[in-house]
């Protein structure tokens, strides 16, 4: 995925959660409605996390230093991660107190008309940014790719984020549209109630979805296993090398990977050939895989088949 792609995606959400959550408020103000108070916090912390990925994407953008060597594109996956507790404390933990007291102590819902008016706005503009996100995932997902296989396997955190959270919201401004209409219909505030803790329950579900795959990234994650398979094949390409041995990868991120390889060359071959066989590997994994930045090759003799010494690898 491309980091322009998740911004265009980020900065639709941002407006679209802005002009939400400033209607949703009005219309509590007139309706006291819980759930509009719900919905209404849902989509400043939505806001704020837009503004979190923002952040992380430039920051991510700084160049390597003596204490950093391999950059900061990590940043991009930890303000995902902190997204993911924003979106846990925030919108689900505040949402399901102000059910909860709503269903203790219900009141009518004052001025529907407002919430109805305010919900479908809502739902209208959710479904603008929503459609914004899929339309920028769908450039870099597979067409036999599942959406809940590219939540898991992208590298680059932004537009799962972005399209977890619209549909979060999208559902969410649906259970409120019904748990309102029942609060009027039925004449029983705590329909209002439920509908607040059911949003509540849908965002304590997403951002621990967010939290785990986030976590997955942040705490070092390898390239995919095309993406390895392609590494080890541009490798085997080049003549000097026999095959390789091992191969470890890993994202220091979206759109950087570190590659570290055991490439086995002949035991004849001089120092300066095999020097000119790496320079040659390396040119052809950067030109494969352009993501591959960072590439360090370790020549050795190929060993397959025999014993090694104690306390040394193969």
């Amino acid at each position: 995925m491309s980091a322009e792609g998740g911004t265009k995606a980020i900065i639709a959400a941002l407006g679209a959660n802005l002009g939400i959550a400033v209607a949703k408020f009005v219309a509590f103000a007139f309706t006291g409605s819980a759930s509009m108070m719900a919905e209404g916090v849902h989509s400043v912390a939505d806001s704020g996390n837009q503004g979190l990925l923002l952040l992380g994407s430039k920051r991510a953008k700084r160049a390597g230093d003596r204490e950093h060597p391999f950059g900061y594109g990590a940043e991009r996956y930890f303000y995902a991660f902190i997204v993911a507790v924003v979106l846990f404390t925030v919108g689900a933990l505040f949402s399901l107190y102000e059910g909860w007291h709503k269903v203790t102590d219900p009141h009518d819902v004052e001025d529907p008309a407002w919430a109805f008016g305010v919900l479908i706005l809502g739902i209208l503009l959710e479904g603008f940014s929503f459609r914004t996100a899929i339309k920028e995932a769908n450039r870099t997902r597979g067409r036999r790719q599942s959406w809940v296989s590219y939540i898991r396997r992208a590298k680059a955190p932004e537009l799962p984020v972005v399209i977890l959270e619209d549909f979060a919201a999208l559902l969410g401004l649906v259970i409120a549209l019904v748990c309102v209409a029942l609060a009027v219909v039925t004449g029983n505030g705590v329909w209002d109630g439920v509908g607040s803790m059911a949003i509540g329950v849908l965002l304590a579900f997403v951002a621990i979805v967010l939290a785990v795959e986030t976590k997955s990234m942040l705490i070092g994650e390898a390239a995919a296993a095309d993406v390895e398979k392609q590494i080890v094949a541009e490798l085997e390409s080049v003549e000097e090398v026999d095959r390789v041995i091992h191969l470890r990868t890993l994202h220091v991120g979206p759109e950087e990977l570190l590659v570290a390889a055991k490439i086995a060359v002949t035991h004849d071959d001089t120092a300066g050939e095999v020097a000119k066989a790496i320079d040659a590997a390396e040119k052809r994994v950067r030109a494969a895989v352009p993501m591959a930045s960072h590439i360090y090759l370790e020549p050795d003799l190929d060993r397959a088949g025999v014993t090694p010494e104690p306390g040394r690898p193969a």
